[in-house]
This record gives structure tokens, sequence and C-alpha cells, in this order.
């Protein structure tokens, strides 16, 4: 008795391994019937993101969800700000309100040791937008080299993912800044020295530009354009742990893209004063026809010590015409920003040195951290021989940080419009020699250097992500 009690308790505990070593032999199928190599995944949260990890085989998949909900509030205008004139809607009136101003789901994985892929989505809009689809491979030591559609590698602030923004919107003079592309770039970073170098084509973002791009391929036979981005950066605190400092330039020379929904060959500058709930666009160029090409140049300086951050930027974007179509010299679009953060709680800021760009936060204690940030931004879409406008930005800012995932803004801002800053003709920007509100910038009377939009922001948002 007391044998075949042994027995069986020896069967039973060397059960697991005859399981397992079984289910090791069982081969495993797709849904084409192809026999795939199989892995175990941990799961597990990596500060509060859902990952499914296997360190052996240098397999990383996880989700990447981000919500900013916004509102905002509009006061200070001049008396042409008021919802009717003589009885009629007033084009000028700012309405106050709110809206989701992200709403992002992506995918990413590390696939084995060289390759890493994401796929990154908007909904704000109510539709699917297409922001990042990536294809990187990093087998080479400092070597990094994306295709896809992504960002160019040209100012620093449009680069900085809006999770760790210092305001809310970024500065008016970025709309001059190439953003996501599809091409392919290659990024080398090493100690205290970033370099980047990309060719990119049509800007993939939603149905109006795919729209146009595929009638000028149907109707015109026209090229979809290509633009040569790149971007030197140094930095000579690259071994501190409490500080950082980048010196940056960059360059870009720019085709006509055939996603443009204004026309082929033509060049539109135009630009929010950082706010998006407020949708006037008061610097806007319009139509500039006859583009033959565009450079694009910028320099910058960023960093940080200890709980401080910084940041400023020139940017100018030239649009060089077909004098056979256009008569006229090259149109130059400029402006600046400078902007700055304290951690009120003795909190960190961080700084990617692959990425060249700012990131998360240290929080100070544990519940949080808040930091305070001011700006001044200027934006000048006032070229040679045409009036888009100029405005200038004073900010301040307050950001709490009570977790990794979770971040509350406040920003107020004062906004001062020029006379030109007229959204193509539509807003009223002073008053003629009778009194009487007037759109053209040539009528306006100056009384006491009064003359454009000026007002003033307070707004809010949430964030999660996670």
């Amino acid at each position: 008795m007391k044998k075949s009690i042994l027995l069986l308790t020896t069967a039973m505990l060397s059960l697991p391994a005859f399981a397992q070593e079984a289910q090791e032999e069982v081969a495993e199928f797709n849904q084409y019937g192809q026999k795939v190599e199989s892995m175990p995944a941990e799961a597990k949260f990596q500060d509060g993101i859902l990952v499914f990890q296997n360190k052996k085989h240098d397999f990383k998949f996880w989700f990447d969800v981000r919500v900013q909900g916004d509102a905002a509030f509009y006061f200070g205008g001049p008396d042409f700000t008021a919802k009717k004139i003589d009885g009629q809607v007033n084009p000028n009136h700012i309405g106050n309100g709110a809206s989701f101003r992200r709403t992002r789901f992506a995918v990413k994985a590390q696939l084995g040791k060289n390759w890493y892929g994401e796929f990154d989505t908007d909904w704000s809009s109510g539709a699917l937008e297409i922001k990042d689809a990536i294809l990187g491979f990093t087998g080479v030591e400092g070597l990094e080299i994306k295709m896809g559609n992504f960002k160019e590698n040209f100012s620093i602030n449009r680069n900085t993912t809006s999770r760790y923004l210092m305001f809310m919107e970024r500065p008016m003079v970025t709309a001059l800044a190439p953003s996501r592309h599809l091409g392919i770039a290659a990024t080398y970073s090493k100690k205290w020295f970033w370099g980047s170098f990309g060719v990119f084509g049509p800007e993939l973002k939603g149905s109006e530009e795919q729209t146009a791009m595929e009638d000028n391929n149907k109707d015109f036979g026209h090229s979809e354009g290509l633009s040569y981005t790149g971007k030197l950066a140094f930095r000579p605190f690259y071994g501190s742990k409490d500080a950082a400092l980048q010196v940056a330039g960059a360059v870009s020379y720019r085709e006509p893209k055939t996603t443009s929904t204004d026309g082929y060959g033509v060049a539109r500058y135009s630009t929010r004063n950082s706010t998006n709930i407020n949708r006037k666009k008061y610097l806007d160029t319009d139509v500039i026809k006859g583009l033959d090409h565009e450079l694009a140049w910028t320099a910058e300086i960023a960093g940080h010590y200890g709980g401080f951050r910084y940041e400023a930027a020139y940017i100018a974007r030239g649009a060089f015409l077909d004098r056979s179509i256009n008569d006229k010299g090259t149109q130059w679009m400029k402006g600046w920003y400078a902007q700055a953060s304290y951690l009120l709680f003795g909190g960190k800021q961080n700084f990617d040195l692959d990425g060249a760009k700012p990131t998360r936060i240290d929080p100070g204690k544990k519940w949080g951290d808040i930091e305070l940030a001011l700006c001044y931004q200027t934006c000048d879409f006032n070229s040679a021989d045409y009036y888009g406008g100029a405005s200038n930005i004073f900010g301040v800012g307050l950001n709490f940080y009570p977790t990794r995932n979770v971040k509350f803004v406040i920003n107020y801002q004062y906004v001062n419009n020029d006379r030109y800053a007229n959204g193509k003709g539509k807003l009223f920007v002073g008053h003629d020699a009778a009194g009487n509100p007037t759109k053209d910038f040539t009528k306006v009377v100056e009384e006491e250097g009064k003359g454009g939009v000026d007002y003033s922001m307070l707004a809010f948002r949430f964030q999660v992500a996670f």
C-alpha cells in the first residue's frame, strides 16, 4: 500500500514536467496555416502603461493612449469683438468653448534587438487621422534609421511630444516648421554630437490631403514633391546628470507638395494665436502663386538645470517664386520665441539625448509637483509683397503633475495682433476715419498705436496618458 502511494505521488509531482514537455512539442500555426515560433510574454505596468515583454528575445509590445481635454475663455478685446455690429453677426467675436484637443491611440513594439514599429492615430475630429506609422532600425550603435510617416527633425518644439510641452499649444512660429511627412531619415547620436538627415515626400494627414495628392497625380501627372531636411546639435554637458544644454540648427529645402489643399505650386502661411478653441486664423497670407521651392531654417537653444528648463528658437521660411508666373522676389516669413519654466517643489527636469528634445519630469514630492512657466513669442507673416499679419504673445502657465499619467494645465496669454492680421480680409482690424470698424488695413486710423485684434485668454486642460 505504501509503495503504491509513493508511486502515485511521484507521478503527480512529475506531471507538470511531462505536461510542459508535451506542450513544447506541440506545434503552433497562424491563421494562414504556417508554423510559427511562439514565446511567452510577461505582462506588467510600467508607470501606468501596460507592457507585454520578453527580455530574452528583445520583444516588447505596448499601447500608448493620450487624452487632452481643453476649455478656454476670451476677454479684453476691442469694441468690435462684440457679438453684433449694427445688428449683424460680427465675425470678430470670439466664442468661449471646450473640446478634445487630442484623443490618441497608438500601438508600439520592439520587434527583436534591431527593429521597432509604431502606428499612431488621432480621433479628435471624429474621423481617423494617421499620425506616426514607422518602421525603425537600430542595429548600429548610435544610429537610428526610420521610414514611414513621422515628424521631420527640424524644430525642437515641433518634435517635443504634446505630453511634455511647456504650454498647451506650441508657439505660433512653429507653423513654419515642417511636421509629419512620409519619408526616410537617419539620425546619429553620441555624447556631445547629434545629427539627422532625411528625405520626405507628401503629408499623409487626412482624407483631404490624400484626395488632393491623388487628383494631382491622376489629372495633371504632378510629382508629389520632395523635401531634404538636415539638423545638427551640440551638447557640451552630455555627461551631467543635473544639467543639459543643446545648441542646434536645421535647414530644409522643400519642393511644392501635391497634398496642398490650396492648389499645386502655391504657398500659404497661416496660424492661430496659440489657442485651439478660437478657430480664427488672424495671421494668414492667403495663397501665394508661382511657388518654385521653399527654404526653411532655424537656430535654437534648449536645456535645463535641476528644476529649471529653458528653450528659445528663431525660425524663418522663404517662398522662392517662379518669376514667369509671379514676378516677385522671395517672400520671407519669420518669428521667434523664448520660454522657461521651474518646478516649484524640488522636481527635476530631464532631456532625451537620443531624441534631442525635452522629456518628462521627475516630481519633487510624493504628491507630484507644480511647474511655473513664462513665455514670449512673436510671429511675422508680413513679407516684401504680402501682408499676412504679425502677432506678439506674452503667456504664463501652471502645470500640475499629480502622477506620472495625469497633468493639469492653466494658461493665461495676452495677444497683440497688428492691423494686417485680418484673417484674409474677413476680420475687423480697426476703425476708419469715420469711426466705423473696417477690415481694410489701409483704412485703419491709428489711435495711440491701436490697430489689430488684441485680447486675453484663460485656458485649462486635463491630460491623461496610459
